[in-house]
């Protein structure tokens, strides 16, 4: 409940501390589960000190316990084992201190773990993170490699040399981290970002040797998962050995086996790479060189033709077809204006032995009248008419008399 104070009038600090026990209390026992980060045992001390730390969200809790209640699981329980304690908030009023007084002590088991790790895989898997689709391609050379792993481990040796085997001019950022314990997921998580905010970083490698189940845990929390499905650049993950398979491996765009295997995904192999672009060179030049000999064998074939060595054979060989179509044009045409004139020649004949005028030459006259009429028929004239008599050498008047 909310307390009335002001300037002018204060609480006293033992009272707002008597206070804050007094709601402290009110809590009640609670079930906590945490990573042990620091263990005090000392001889003949009737109580037991410890630090219970949540390894996410970097966070401890000083927590005590009589020693019957810690004997009971000191066999299983050291620095670094995760538990689940039932205890109740306890304030220690003169320092202003909480901590967890525990009568339980129950050591997380790898059966429980692995059930946990499921259901959060089932969770992030629901969500999309595992997705393919979210999965990012990697650049075939990277100008920056980002690295994640411990100060001067195997993980590091083995990234660093492989990579700088395979092309020595690699360059790489890295980050050195604790890769387990209780500050693994913090500093791991940290890393990661500041990599991503990188720009020259093209690809980020989170690297670890093999391990326990326990040690792998901080590239299973979901703090971490969700912190790499959100990197803009491409993560690899290289966590352990092949057997081991933390959520790190189905968020990241790319799993690699062993951190060895992480360095030959990432780096060309500069040799294998010079062997290719030996391998295309003659292979284009193959291609060029088959191309040139096919055009060089249909140009000699081309060459090699009759009407390409004798050019002008065609055009002697057609220009006597020419003579001769035109020498064969010409008889026809002759034929024909023989055979027209022949004709014409007999029809003129015919005409002219048809015309009046020949008939007048035969000793015939044609008697027309005044107005030009030819007269056919004795009835056509009376006694008395004039008419024009038409022989062949000239024209006749005559008057028609009287038939006695």
């Amino acid at each position: 409940m909310a307390l009335n104070t002001s300037a002018e009038a204060p609480l006293p600090v033992g009272e707002v501390s008597r206070l804050i026990g007094g709601w402290i209390e009110r809590l009640g026992a609670v079930w906590v589960e945490g990573q042990i980060t620091q263990l005090s045992r000392r001889p003949g001390a009737g109580v037991v000190f410890m630090t219970l730390r949540d390894p996410s969200y970097d966070i401890s809790v000083s927590v005590t316990c009589f020693r019957q209640v810690f004997d009971a699981v000191a066999d299983v329980v050291a620095e670094g084992a995760r538990v689940v304690v039932h205890a109740k908030p306890e304030w220690y009023a003169p320092r202003g201190q909480l901590s967890l007084r525990a009568v339980e002590i129950r050591p997380v088991g790898i059966g429980e773990l692995l059930a946990r790790l499921e259901q959060l895989k089932r969770t992030l898997g629901a969500e999309g993170l595992f997705a393919v689709e979210r999965k990012k391609a990697l650049p075939f050379l990277p100008h920056r490699v980002g690295l994640v792993c411990g100060r001067a481990s195997a993980a590091e040796r083995d990234v660093l040399e492989n990579a700088r085997r395979r092309w020595p001019a690699v360059r790489f950022e890295v980050r050195n981290v604790a890769v387990q314990g209780v500050h693994a997921v913090t500093q791991v998580v940290q890393a990661v970002k500041e990599l991503d905010e990188l720009a020259d970083v093209d690809v980020i490698i989170v690297a670890r040797g093999g391990g326990s189940v326990e040690d792998l845990l901080p590239f299973s929390d979901e703090q971490l998962i969700r912190a790499v499905s959100e990197c803009r650049t491409p993560v690899v993950s290289a966590i352990g050995h092949e057997p081991d398979s933390p959520l790190l491996d189905l968020v990241a765009d790319l799993r690699a086996s062993t951190p060895t295997d992480a360095a030959k995904k990432v780096v060309p192999d500069v040799g294998e790479e010079l062997d290719r672009v030996r391998q295309l060179r003659d292979r284009a030049l193959r291609t060029v060189q088959g191309l040139l000999d096919r055009e060089e064998r249909g140009l000699a074939h081309a060459l090699a033709r009759p009407s390409m060595e004798h050019p002008h054979r065609m055009v002697d060989e057609r220009e006597a077809e020419t003579d001769a179509l035109v020498a064969r044009s010409r008889r026809v045409l002759g034929h024909l204006l023989d055979r027209a004139d022949s004709e014409l020649a007999h029809t003129r004949a015919r005409v002219v032995s048809l015309s009046p005028a020949a008939t007048l030459e035969r000793g015939y006259a044609v008697l027309q009248r005044a107005d030009g009429a030819v007269v056919r028929s004795p009835e056509e004239v009376a006694a008395g008419d004039e008419l024009r008599a038409r022989v062949s050498e000239g024209e006749l008047n005559v008057v028609v008399v009287p038939h006695t």
